[in-house]
């Protein structure tokens, strides 16, 4: 029993020594500089307008680096896996312009409303772009004629008199 009050004595007492600790504070010089890069984009929403069911569902995001350091972008993310984007890998100079391409399958019908984000070292902070729109139906193709004016084949069907 001794052994037992002991160890629970020994455990309290780093508890409160651990809880005690004061955080330092930043120092300035420990504190990363803010990036001097930021990114504009041309427009940040694009819409697809009314697409037919399986069409191309690519577009792009056209930006420029408006800063003063290389602007990084360090990822991009769709809103769910029917919305892929695809973000250069290479720093993007001061006044240099880039490409976010963004391809949304087609498959599902209905309207349609989904964000990429774009993380970067960019000055703005993380950025959200959108893609809108709204997928029609395929049409169906008929595997018969209409009316049933198909062909007759085989042997006819004969009634038994039962």
């Amino acid at each position: 029993m001794k052994k037992i009050l002991l160890t629970f004595g020994i455990l309290s007492l780093v508890a409160m020594k651990g809880i005690s600790q004061e955080a330092k504070p930043a120092t300035p010089a420990a504190v990363a500089p803010a990036s001097q890069a930021d990114i504009k984009f041309e427009k940040t929403v694009h819409d697809y307008g009314t697409m037919k069911q399986g069409a191309d569902g690519g577009c792009e995001f056209k930006f420029t680096n408006s800063g003063k350091e290389p602007l990084i972008i360090t990822n991009c993310q769709g809103s769910c896996g029917c919305t892929v984007p695809s973000c250069p890998k290479e720093p993007i100079l001061p006044g240099k312009s880039g490409v976010i391409k963004v391809h949304y399958d087609t498959k599902r019908v209905g309207p349609i409303s989904k964000t990429v984000t774009v993380q970067s070292n960019a000055l703005s902070g993380t950025q959200t772009i959108q893609i809108k729109g709204t997928i029609e139906a395929a049409p169906v193709e008929e595997q018969f004629p209409a009316g049933g004016n198909a062909p007759k084949t085989g042997s006819p069907v004969e009634k038994g008199n039962n």
